[in-house]
């Protein structure tokens, strides 16, 4: 899974990048205007436990890829624009971290003049629409031309489909607010449509105001057309500090500017949110590793994410819950609890399962 982090320059996008990566900016790959990408670990509390129970020769931690595109500046025009090669940029990903700037400094000045989050949000999404709008207006213009010579039912379908979108977009409503089925969806997905994506806001705070950041967002809300977008405040530079600090001394700082978790943790777990993913584990003395599936996958559709041959030959897997494993300290208590038990291949697996495969 893909995460593309966009915004306007100097609003602190590329300090998160540096900090989720933990890559200072001269280690880094820069490829001109195709942006930078990294495969970041997710920390996981959890993993970091059961590495500790069972000390084993390595860790593995789950994994998302995060594309880090050029950061939006000023035209010759003296206006910020969006080009082409940016919206094509970005259409690949799965989701969107939109970085916007909270924070004031006179030494680093805002692309639009001013610091003000609301219009960066609403410029950012008037722009998108706008994309979409017009792929959709000749979407559908096509698809007519095509009616007219083979009179197919599939394309009176999608035909239908697109005018639907169509009317949404143009009333300046995300398609990510518009009601789809499960096909719709399907249908939809080789477009990449902007305001299909899922996509996160994080606003970027300096080290005075980031302890009032929720209160500030309350009214920022209102101003988001999709409700359901998480706003995630934070402060890239306090992020940056934190990433130096080892547990006891990040603990202490974070305690003086009242953080109760870090803002990196809160993003990549968001991230997984979002894109509907969830991780189980598997322990033992050569590995404990933390695996990615999407929510509702089977015991079978997760043995198959650790090696094809285990789906394949699946035959059970023996479960227990993370929580239930710390709680009772070992496999055989867990068995003595009751909570240790065998599953079939239709089991849904929970966020947490440490799993066990059986196969031939």
């Amino acid at each position: 899974m893909q995460i593309g982090l966009i915004g306007l320059q100097y609003s602190g996008k590329s300090t998160l990048f540096n900090t989720l990566t933990s890559k200072e900016e001269s280690d880094r790959v820069h490829a001109g205007n195709e942006g930078v990408l990294e495969i970041v670990k997710v920390p996981d509390e959890r993993l970091d436990k059961l590495t500790e129970m069972f000390k084993p020769k390595r860790k593995v931690n789950a994994t998302l890829e995060v594309y880090d595109l050029p950061g939006l500046g000023m035209s010759d025009d003296g206006k910020v624009k969006i080009t082409t090669q940016f919206l094509n940029n970005i259409r690949n990903n799965d989701a969107l971290f939109f970085v916007v700037r909270q924070f004031k400094n006179d030494a680093v000045p805002h692309p639009m003049g001013d610091v003000n989050p609301k219009r960066d949000i609403e410029f950012l999404e008037s722009e998108f629409l706008f994309a979409d709008l017009a792929f959709l207006e000749g979407r559908v213009e096509k698809l007519k031309k095509d009616y007219q010579k083979k009179k197919d039912d599939k394309l009176k379908n999608e035909i239908e489909l697109a005018e639907k979108c169509f009317a949404h977009v143009e009333e300046e409503k995300p398609l990510r607010t518009l009601e789809l089925t499960d096909e719709e969806l399907k249908s939809l997905s080789g477009f990449q449509l902007l305001t299909l994506k899922k996509m996160v806001i994080a606003v970027n705070f300096d080290e005075e105001t980031i302890p009032e950041s929720e209160k500030y967002l309350q009214d920022l809300r209102e101003s988001v057309s999709d409700q359901s977008i998480p706003l995630i405040p934070f402060s890239a530079k306090i992020e940056y500090e934190l990433s130096k600090l080892d547990d006891e001394d990040k603990a202490l700082f974070m305690e003086d500017y009242g953080i109760k978790e870090s803002a990196l943790n809160k993003i990549l777990r968001t991230s997984y949110e979002i894109l509907g993913l969830h991780s189980f584990f598997t322990v033992g003395e050569d590995e404990t590793r933390a695996w990615t599936i999407k929510k509702n996958y089977t015991a079978q559709q997760a043995a198959g994410v650790i090696h094809t041959d285990f789906y394949n030959k699946f035959i059970r897997a023996e479960v227990v819950h993370y929580d239930d494993f710390i709680k009772y300290g070992s496999f055989a208590k867990c068995k003595e609890a009751g909570v240790w038990r065998l599953e079939g291949k239709d089991y849904i697996v929970k966020d947490g399962d440490i799993l066990n495969i059986r196969h031939n």
